[in-house]
């Protein structure tokens, strides 16, 4: 069972470096490989009210060795119950789902722009917290206008904001905000798509040198970036493979050979947050 560093919230919390991401991981094929991940040594579960699986993590979480308070779960609010009431109601659905008492990390899936209602998301979040029903709060796929607005309303910054990045896509101005106002990236998608990953040519040779698979370079640059990745896999043998990163470090030069593979219209599924809408 392997280590995983921790990272410090900027609300005392401390996340698991690396996660385990569980999107179409459902029924109990999808609990086996989640109780799978946990055996392996993952602490961080990412999962989500649209990702209908909620029941799935709770369950796998109930049939795995590890006690709960040694797990960090995290689920998202999706954009249909943006607005304080049904925000809400749909955070305790979250838990009911799950089987659990709380959340450790919940997140607004999309800002939604269009639909204007983050801020009343963001309020329903803090109140949460508040009550105890989740530990920590954040955000995914917001762009820096929509997090400033959401200090402007309410003085709180969320501790994490989770977004698409991987080496086509390095989203190194978003990257240089967080860190600018103290706040953790989380990449969702970290792996991009297999096959142009495993295809590449600079990956190859990176990898090569510390005789290491090329996920494990891609998940080790987001690491030294300062990103929490979420790689998702059933097989447990890659579930190993990619929290086993914390035995190297890649150089600044690697580091710069892999940043520099990004593209401007990296997007896996061109979903640009200032105008996609997720319900």
């Amino acid at each position: 069972m392997k280590q995983i560093p921790s990272i410090t919230l900027r609300d005392g919390i401390e996340v698991p470096a690396v996660g385990f991401g569980t999107y179409a991981l459902n029924g109990n094929a999808g609990v086996q490989a989640i109780t799978s991940a946990i055996h392996h040594g993952y602490r961080l579960l990412d999962t989500a009210y649209n990702y209908e699986n909620e029941g799935t993590v709770g369950e796998a979480v109930r049939r795995s060795a590890v006690p709960r308070e040694e797990l960090f779960i995290t689920s998202k609010l999706p954009g249909r119950y943006q607005q304080y009431d049904k925000a809400v109601t749909a955070i305790q659905e979250s838990l009911y789902r799950a089987g659990l008492d709380y959340y450790d990390l919940y997140l607004i899936h999309w800002p939604n722009p269009q639909q204007g209602n983050y801020v009343e998301a963001w309020k329903a979040l803090l109140d949460a917290k508040k009550w105890g029903l989740v530990r920590s709060v954040g955000v995914c796929n917001f762009l820096p206008e929509h997090l400033d607005v959401l200090e402007q309303e309410t003085g709180v910054k969320p501790s994490i904001n989770q977004i698409e990045l991987h080496p086509f896509f390095n989203q190194a101005d978003m990257l240089g905000y967080h860190f600018e106002n103290g706040i953790v990236t989380q990449s969702w998608s970290p792996l991009a798509k297999a096959d142009e990953i495993l295809g590449n040519e600079t990956l190859k040779g990176i990898a090569a040198n510390y005789n290491k698979s090329i996920s494990q370079i891609v998940l080790r640059w987001h690491y030294q970036l300062g990103s929490i990745a979420i790689p998702k896999s059933a097989s447990p043998q890659r579930q190993l493979e990619n929290i086993s990163i914390f035995d190297f470090e890649l150089s600044d030069e690697e580091m710069d050979a892999i940043t520099v593979l990004s593209r401007e219209d990296g997007r896996l599924n061109n979903q640009d947050p200032s105008v996609y809408e997720e319900f």
